[in-house]
């Protein structure tokens, strides 16, 4: 699925749970430009995926089309295979890393970074002999992870673990280098 029927899909789903709504609400709504609402807007109508019934003067109805619908029901499918193909390929990542792990004998690790990654690592390190330590993010400390609460960098030295996992994917060098400003060895480190 490309960017485009990804954009497509966000903006036929929002119209048909609110089909009267201003292009710049749209363009709030999904955080995209108000160009970029426009010209996708102006494409549906011409595919005939949607129909515009006026309100008043300045607002609006956009009406989805048996086209239209047919087009968002193949669209959602191919949303959903990808997303199962993603996710697979996910699980495989995690699953060998932790194959790698066991192997280096490692029996506990420290995660590195709270988010939707951690969620899915902590899910497979469960298939695992491996234990989580604890998980450390600067931004996020204080809240709760699962049964955990998440550290500060500050808590590394503090807690017992053979390696950590960064778990956040936006900024490995840098995630890096803060680790080794607090006294980690890089071959402590591990990455997906």
């Amino acid at each position: 699925m490309d960017k485009e029927d990804l954009y497509m899909l966000r903006l036929m789903g929002e119209i048909d749970r609110n089909g009267i709504t201003s292009q710049r609400e749209l363009s709030r709504r999904l955080d995209v430009s108000l160009g970029l609402i426009n010209t996708f807007l102006k494409r549906l109508i011409n595919k005939g995926y949607f129909k515009i019934k006026t309100m008043s003067r300045n607002r609006v109805k956009y009406l989805l089309t048996p086209e239209g619908l047919a087009r968002k029901s193949r669209l959602t499918v191919e949303y959903l295979q990808y997303s199962i193909h993603l996710y697979k390929d996910i699980k495989n990542l995690l699953l060998s890393k932790y194959n790698q792990l066991v192997q280096e004998e490692v029996r506990t690790i420290l995660f590195y970074g709270e988010g939707e990654v951690s969620e899915l690592a902590y899910l497979y390190l469960k298939l695992t002999p491996i234990q989580l330590a604890g998980i450390i993010d600067q931004e996020n400390h204080g809240r709760s992870f699962f049964e955990y609460q998440i550290n500060g960098p500050d808590k590394i030295q503090q807690i017992k673990w053979d390696k950590i996992l960064l778990t956040r994917l936006d900024n490995p060098e840098k995630d890096i280098h803060t680790l080794m400003q607090c006294g980690v060895d890089p071959g402590k480190i591990a990455t997906l």
